[in-house]
C-alpha cells in the first residue's frame, strides 16, 4: 500500500534541440547503489496505461524500484507537455487503484511526473519525433564490444535505429 501518496514534481517538460537521452532498463537489475531496479514492468504498464490514456495523457514509462523505500515512477506526457496539476490528478487516480487491486506488494511512495527533457525514448513515435537530433542510446547487452552509443538519430526502420557516429552509420537493433 501506498501510505504517503506523494506526487514528485518535475513541472512542465521543455522540448527543444537538447540532446535526447534513450534508456533501455534491464528487469531485475541492480544500479550503481545495488537498488533492485524492475524495467518496464509489462503487468503494472498493462494496469496503469488504460486510466492515464483515459485523462488525455500518454504513459511514457513504469519503474519499480526495490530495496530500501520501494518507489513506483510513473512518467507521462501530453501534446504541449505536463503540468504539476497533471502529475496530481493522475496520482490521485491512480493511488486508490493501485491500492486496491494490491498492485505493488508492500509500502510504496507513487511518483508520477513528466519523462523531463533527456526523455526515454521507448515507443516508435518517440524515435520519429527525434529524427535528425542527437540522441545516447544505452543497449541491454553489448553490441559490437559496447553498450553506450552516441550520435545522430538518421533512420528508423523495423526495429533498428540508425545513428551516425563519426561520420559513418551505425544500425542498431
Amino acid at each position: 500500500s501506498n501510505p504517503t501518496p506523494a506526487t514528485k514534481i518535475d513541472g512542465r517538460c521543455a522540448y527543444g534541440p537538447a540532446v535526447a537521452g534513450f534508456a533501455v532498463f534491464e528487469v531485475n537489475s541492480q544500479d550503481e547503489r545495488g537498488v533492485r531496479v524492475l524495467g518496464d514492468a509489462a503487468g503494472l504498464r498493462r494496469f496503469i496505461e488504460p486510466e492515464v490514456e483515459s485523462m488525455g495523457f500518454e504513459l511514457v514509462m513504469v519503474h519499480l524500484i526495490t530495496g530500501g523505500d520501494q518507489r513506483l515512477q510513473i512518467f507521462i506526457d501530453a501534446v504541449g507537455g505536463i503540468t504539476l496539476s497533471d502529475c496530481e490528478a493522475v496520482s490521485r487516480r491512480l493511488s486508490p487503484l493501485l491500492d486496491v487491486e494490491d498492485a505493488v506488494p508492500g509500502e510504496y511512495s507513487l511518483e508520477v511526473s513528466s519523462p523531463g527533457i533527456d526523455r526515454p525514448l521507448v515507443k516508435p513515435q518517440h524515435f520519429q519525433k527525434v529524427l535528425g537530433e542527437r540522441v545516447k542510446i544505452r543497449m541491454k547487452a553489448r553490441y559490437h564490444g559496447r553498450r553506450l552509443f552516441d550520435g545522430c538519430l538518421t533512420e528508423i526502420r523495423d526495429d533498428v535505429a540508425v545513428l551516425e557516429i563519426d561520420g559513418s552509420d551505425c544500425a542498431l537493433p
